[in-house]
């Protein structure tokens, strides 16, 4: 019985590997980059100081608006068409160049907007320099082909790379910043580095890939318009959600208290990333297979995982703030508990989007249901910073929005019999 368990386990093993090293790979590369901000973090908010690493998440998150718009909602599809031609060169090709092409028209339309908002914003315009270096990570979404690494299951060659650069950039860190004053020095190293990592991976499937970006006329397009738009929707109610949490907390309460929520967001990010990929990992072989047991016992296994981090998080997310921030930063410790409550939300609403929605083309369905976070989260928001005029009412909101995704995702799938 037990060496034919052993068997069994090594035949899902062997017939996974493509999926475990993807998952692998791609969970590396996502914990790498906050990992790397988690190391350098007690560095930076000590010799930068709260305020002014407030300043950098505030201008971060007005470029994150903007990245929304570029990407247009354009990967998943893309992945899709991808992992289902993996071998076709003409096909990747193709996709590819449109992919670029679109993402190159809203990068346009995306400088023109902000140059006018750069003028018009006193905050913008009182630290201009800052902002204008921190959107240039804009084109970080134009260049760099994430998706298609992710298609093809070679995530190992975009976490090597960008591990690289990221080790090559500490030593500038550490010899370059050294005061409050050396905040634009920070970010110009931030974006060169990411802005480098894109070039390269660029350069890997001119080289490796045989892939040729060329330039495609927009009538050509409108099929990737129609197919990326209810993914659009979706992620811009999603970016749109998260973001306004920084900046309505940047507005409201100060470059210091948005601090905080960036170290309780830095410290919920690694498990809810380390979570997230493994749905993102099984998409390429969930996609083809619609077995509603497996996807049963996966949602089953997902939110126990959710709720051990959860547990963690309220556990141990004090001595983790202490070690990082010192007793100054102590105010982020009740924002990470409350915020634990997002890995539930996305391991669960990851579940309900790629292995129900999108293998049953119910591309839309994505799209209302980011609506209703969005919506219900202003919902809760408006009137509680009313009433309760402190920094919990946005993070508790957020939070509240994310059970009615998961609410209205089931509402969905009960009423069109998915399970």
């Amino acid at each position: 019985m037990q060496r034919s368990r052993i068997t069994n386990l090594k035949s899902k093993v062997s017939n996974n590997t493509k999926v475990i090293e993807n998952y692998f790979f791609m969970t590396a590369l996502q914990v790498i980059n906050t990992i790397f901000g988690i190391l350098i973090y007690p560095y930076l908010i000590r010799v930068l100081g709260a305020s002014n690493y407030g300043l950098y998440v505030f201008a971060l998150s007005i470029t994150n608006y903007f990245g929304v718009f570029i990407t247009f909602g354009f990967s998943i599809p893309a992945l899709k068409l991808i992992s289902e031609n993996k071998n076709n060169t003409l096909i990747k090709n193709q996709v590819a160049s449109a992919v670029f092409t679109s993402k190159s028209i809203f990068a346009i339309l995306s400088c023109l907007i902000f140059a006018v908002l750069l003028f018009l914003i006193p905050d913008f315009k009182n630290n201009k320099f800052i902002f204008i270096v921190v959107f240039l990570q804009i084109f970080n979404n134009v260049i760099f082909p994430g998706w298609y690494f992710q298609g093809i299951q070679k995530m190992r060659i975009v976490t090597n790379i960008q591990l690289s650069l990221r080790i090559l950039s500490l030593p500038f860190i550490f010899l370059f910043i050294k005061s409050k004053n050396d905040l634009l020095t920070y970010v110009i190293i931030v974006t060169a580095t990411n802005l480098i990592n894109a070039v390269v991976s660029l350069i890997y499937l001119y080289l490796k890939e045989s892939i040729r970006y060329k330039w495609v006329r927009f009538s050509a397009l409108k099929s990737y318009y129609i197919d990326a738009l209810p993914f659009f929707w979706t992620a811009s109610a999603s970016v749109l959600k998260e973001e306004s949490v920084n900046i309505l907390i940047g507005v409201f309460f100060g470059k210091k208290e948005l601090a905080y929520f960036n170290l309780a967001e830095k410290i919920v990010s690694i498990p809810r990333m380390l979570t997230q990929n493994i749905n993102d990992a099984l998409f390429p072989k969930m996609i083809l297979n619609k077995d509603k047991l497996s996807i049963r016992r996966i949602i089953g296994y997902e939110t126990w995982i959710g709720i051990s981090f959860i547990a963690f998080i309220a556990i141990f997310g004090r001595w983790i703030i202490l070690l990082l921030g010192g007793n100054a930063m102590l105010s982020a410790y009740p924002l990470a508990v409350i915020l634990s409550f997002t890995i539930l939300v996305w391991l669960l609403v990851g579940i309900y989007t790629n292995f129900i929605f999108v293998p049953n083309r119910k591309f839309y369905f994505l799209t209302q249901n980011q609506l209703v976070a969005f919506i219900s989260f202003f919902l809760f928001c408006i009137p509680a910073l009313i009433f309760y005029t402190n920094i919990y009412s946005i993070v508790v909101s957020l939070i509240l929005s994310g059970f009615a995704e998961i609410a209205y995702c089931n509402y969905l799938i009960k009423k069109n019999n998915f399970l």
